[in-house]
């Protein structure tokens, strides 16, 4: 007798999805890195049109998803790729908006750690403010790759906000002010998620614009600087 295969509201599973999963923002761009980097690829979701595929990259099995965009919209695929399909490594690649002046345009940011304005981690109930942090394992396998391959990293907190256009106008200013190295929308969620599971997570990111010097990528720039952030990331699949 066929096993059934799980289904949830958001995921309806039309092929196998593997142990690492790579999530960028955009459906679209999910079916790029599959078409650009995996051999042997399968969609595996087309609900609300999210896609998601699964490959392989040197021989190990890897899938792609996107996420959407904010900190509910990953958070309810991880859940269900982790907790339902058995996901235990969970990539978020995506750009992000420097917040200090020394990071270039296109230069590559991974996230130790995900300060947030969200009030997303409130569920849990804590004793106090829990600081959602990246997997070590994954942080130190994607430094030695970038050593590896000579590229350039920067490492360190960066800032989850629920806000792209915010009403006010220090915002960004202020956390720049402790240190923190650029702003997306989603690892702070990403990373309590898989904290919770007992699973890795990290984010890396290229970065599209510098929101204090102004300065912003052309499209040419960003596929180069996305091609660095995918060699660092597909190789996680291999890992032990």
């Amino acid at each position: 007798m066929a096993t059934e295969v799980p289904s949830t509201p958001h995921i309806n599973p039309q092929a196998p999805i593997a142990p690492t999963v790579l999530l960028p923002g955009d459906p679209l761009r999910a079916k790029f890195i599959a078409e650009t980097y995996l051999d042997d690829v399968r969609c595996f979701n087309t609900v609300r049109n999210m896609l998601g595929y699964t490959g392989t990259y040197r021989g190990h099995d890897v899938s792609v998803m996107g996420s959407g965009m904010g900190i509910p919209s990953i958070s309810l695929y991880a859940w269900e790729l982790i907790h339902v399909f058995g996901a235990t490594r969970v990539i978020r690649v995506g750009s992000c908006g420097a917040m200090q002046p020394d990071l270039d345009v296109y230069d590559i940011v991974v996230a130790q750690s995900a300060s947030t304005d969200s009030r997303f981690l409130e569920q849990y109930d804590l004793p106090g403010t829990y600081a959602p942090t990246g997997s070590y394992k994954l942080l130190s396998a994607v430094a030695e790759q970038a050593t590896q391959q000579g590229i350039d990293i920067h490492v360190g907190n960066i800032l989850s906000s629920d806000v792209f256009y915010n009403f006010r106008d220090d915002v960004n200013e202020r956390w720049a002010r402790m240190g923190v190295l650029a702003v997306e929308m989603e690892s702070a969620g990403l990373y309590a998620v898989a904290a919770e599971a007992g699973v890795d997570a990290l984010g890396v990111f290229t970065v599209s614009d510098n929101l204090v010097t102004g300065a912003q990528t052309t499209s040419s720039e960003r596929e180069s600087a996305f091609t660095q952030m995918m060699e660092l990331t597909l190789p996680l699949a291999g890992l032990e």
